[in-house]
């Protein structure tokens, strides 16, 4: 759902910041501002403000800053629409509905999630009756404790065919609703519905906001068809779009635990009792791309945690070349495989959180999941051979959608097929070349060749083996070692996630100019800089100010006591990031010794393309959301728009490029 304007203001007038802040944190009254600690990290002295006149908060100690809607989001780890939901029925404001349809359909959503908590309440009091002993029973064996059976509002159906029919019918539910809900089988073919779920330990699956959407049962006889039963495709329920113990597992990772993807429910149930409470699992599917995208919206890499098995291995596999195509900067997933013939229940029962541990820790990144399929088992005793591993290897980076991560991908295959086939440089007496630890190829008698992984060696482009990098004397043919400055460079090396130019000029014009944060603190504080270390650096940046690092007398005094400061604390190699994020010489006014005017000039257009940049992504992000719910000319006019504006607002950013005539700039140029 969009909202209006118009009604976020009327929120943000109902509802001081305050009041919304003062339910999570202690404020005491400071001026014409509230105080108190940071619910951000734990701290002794107050460094958390409230200013209900600007509707801000803004914590010093970590630098967060933002309305009500940026607290709900930061505490709760909720999305911006929930967050809205929840502040208004604070507030009591009720919400807008869009058109009548969908002030009905939502009505519609809400009377069958009356009906599927209901079915819990129903299923949870017959596992703790007389007719639930078997299933306590299992549950004991499986070693999942009363407790434990509370926290996930596990029940038992029991065998009867009319039980949660009869009970629900008490209740004043109709049976179309419990057929629609999936409760119920029933049809044209079948007279009479009858409860789906019999005899089974049940598992309530909860949407994102912690509604019961669905059931997932567990046989507790052998000789059923289906051992595990979830329920149908319903209007609350699509499987591939949800994830089990989704809700609770999003404010755990929120709260800074790795988002783990195990295969079932009691696997779940077993991960969290051994300490990774964001563990979640697909319902009774592979991944799909849309339970991805929810992974990916609650951590950078979630760890998929697989069977050790062939079959969890295929897995594996179809998780990864599921991913590829998706990945961008920053957003890519991890792979820890279990010891063949357990799976997270039997580890955490036989070695607790430590066991879970070893395995965790021990997790592969997406391109050595990769690399090992296409080398397990193969034989490259031939140029063929070879020539066709490379030729697969350049298939898998040319799936990736991203620009700049399949050119890393490129990158690092390479050098793993560098690593593997290229020929040292000395010759044995027989005249054959010899393949590092591979053994010899003797000019008559050619051998099976064993890769190597060992690190090291060049990368190269995926397009004929030339080197990646502007070495114009390094030798051209195919599998050419690099130099060594080269292999050592950034260039080649690569970074984990890439902090942008616009990120890295702004935090420099701060660290050559620390004077901006007299008069922009409030604009610095609220600048969304989504790299975390641009993040961190900004708030270290703006606590050496709170310091009073600012009042050295002279301006080149004080970028140096600011940078000597953070280097003592930590960020050395951030700080060098920050230089090498930004390859141009041409924005002048970030670079120390610039004119005042200069500097104010960069400053306001840098601040300003951030703003409009992350502004349009915002809205570009609704675009394709309601394009996607509606194929409509208006909302495709719409994405249009934003696409056009984007491109007008990256072709502007050259415009920071003429800044500095006031500097010297063009007389010292000539």
């Amino acid at each position: 759902m969009r909202f209006t304007p118009e009604f976020l203001e009327e929120l943000r007038a109902r509802l001081p910041v305050s009041e919304v802040v003062g339910r999570r944190v202690k404020l005491k009254k400071a001026g014409r501002e509230w105080k108190g600690l940071s619910p951000f990290q734990q701290e002794k002295t107050p460094s958390f403000t409230v200013n209900d006149q600007k509707q801000f908060y803004h914590d010093f100690s970590t630098g967060k800053h933002g309305n009500i809607f940026d607290f709900l989001m930061e505490t709760e780890g909720v999305a911006f629409p929930e967050a809205v939901e929840r502040l208004a029925a604070m507030a009591g404001l009720p919400l807008p509905a869009a058109t009548p349809d969908a002030a009905r359909h939502e009505a519609r959503r809400r009377t069958l999630h009356d009906v599927m908590e209901l079915a819990a309440k129903f299923f949870a009091d017959t596992l703790a009756s007389r007719f639930g002993a078997k299933a306590r029973g299992y549950l004991a064996d499986r070693a999942i404790s009363p407790s434990t059976q509370l926290q996930f509002r596990l029940g038992y159906a029991s065998g009867e065919r009319f039980a949660l029919k009869e009970h629900l019918g008490s209740q004043g539910i109709s049976v179309e609703d419990m057929v629609e809900t999936g409760l119920l089988i029933g049809g044209d073919d079948i007279p009479v519905p009858y409860d789906r779920f019999r005899d089974r330990v049940m598992f309530p699956i909860t949407d994102a906001r912690g509604r019961v959407i669905a059931f997932g049962g567990r046989a507790l006889e052998k000789d059923v068809p289906a051992k595990y039963l979830n329920s149908p495709e319903t209007p609350l329920f699509h499987k591939g779009d949800n994830l089990y113990n989704l809700s609770p597992a999003r404010q755990a990772a929120h709260n800074g635990s790795p988002i783990v993807v195990v295969e079932g429910y009691v696997d779940v149930i077993a991960m969290v009792g051994a300490g990774y409470p964001a563990s979640v699992a697909p319902l009774g599917t592979a991944l799909t791309e849309n339970q991805l995208t929810l992974l990916w919206k609650m951590a950078d890499e979630p760890i998929l945690c697989f069977d050790g098995d062939r079959a969890g291995q295929k897995a594996a596999w179809r998780a990864a070349d599921l991913a590829l195509p998706h990945l961008v900067a920053g957003k890519s997933l991890r792979f820890a495989l279990l010891p063949e013939g357990q799976d997270p229940d039997d580890l955490a029962r036989a070695g607790g959180r430590a066991a879970i541990e070893d395995v965790i820790s021990a997790s592969r990144g997406l391109v050595d999941m990769i690399w090992s399929r296409e080398i397990e088992g193969g034989n490259f005793a031939t140029p063929e051979r070879r020539a066709a591993l490379e030729k697969r290897v350049g298939e898998i980076a040319n799936a990736i959608r991203d620009e700049v991560v399949r050119r890393y991908y490129r990158q690092d295959l390479s050098q793993r097929l560098q690593r593997m086939f290229a020929p040292e440089v000395a010759r044995g007496s027989s005249g054959g070349y010899r393949y590092g630890a591979a053994g010899s190829y003797g000019a008559e008698s050619p051998r099976r060749f064993a890769p190597r992984n060992a690190p090291g060696g060049g990368r190269f482009d995926g397009r004929g083996g030339r080197p990646a990098g502007p070495g114009a004397s390094l030798p051209s043919g195919p599998y050419q070692a690099v130099s060594s400055q080269l292999a050592a460079s950034p260039l080649v090396r690569g970074q984990r996630s890439a902090m942008s130019r616009r990120e890295a000029l702004i935090l420099q014009c701060l660290l050559n100019h620390p004077w901006l944060l007299h008069d922009h603190l409030e604009e610095v504080a609220a600048l969304d800089l989504p790299h975390g270390e641009a993040h961190k650096l900004r708030a270290a940046i703006i606590a050496a100010f709170a310091a009073d690092h600012h009042q050295s007398p002279e301006p080149a005094e004080q970028s140096e006591k600011l940078r000597a400061d953070l280097e003592r604390g930590g960020f050395s190699q951030v700080l060098q990031r920050v230089d090498g994020a930004i390859t141009t010489a041409a924005v002048w006014g970030a670079k120390a010794g610039a004119a005042r005017e200069d500097v104010l000039s960069t400053w306001h257009q840098l601040v300003s393309l951030h703003r409009q940049v992350h502004s349009l992504l915002r809205e570009l992000k609704d675009a394709e959301l309601a394009l996607g719910e509606d194929a409509s000319e208006a909302n495709m006019a719409w994405l249009r728009d934003i696409k056009a504006r984007l491109s007008e607002v990256d072709g502007t950013e050259a415009i920071i490029e003429g800044f500095g005539e006031l500097s010297g700039r063009f007389r010292s140029g000539m």
